[in-house]
């Protein structure tokens, strides 16, 4: 874990990959919550290829990222049901 964010409008986290992923780098998600009951999902990474066979797999996982970005925000557009 890089950071955590903990704050009554924000909160979030950020993480560096370990040795032996696919790509190098740091994410970081951070949701916002506005006075106005807007809530924003803010998803920043800094990627390069990971070492040995994964830099020719790089082009592939920059897709599979942006699937899982899609995912992201899909999942909190999703209208919920109230808790029980």
């Amino acid at each position: 874990m890089v950071a955590v964010v903990d704050r009554p409008d924000r909160c979030g986290y950020a993480y560096g990959t370990l040795d032996g992923h696919p790509v190098s780098g740091e994410e970081a998600f951070v949701l916002h919550r506005y006075p106005d009951g807007a809530v924003h999902l803010t998803l920043r990474s800094v990627t390069r290829p990971g070492g040995g066979l994964w830099r020719l797999a790089f082009p592939a996982v920059l897709v599979a990222q942006r699937v899982y970005r899609a995912r992201y925000a899909r999942a909190l557009l999703a209208p919920r049901s109230p808790s029980t």
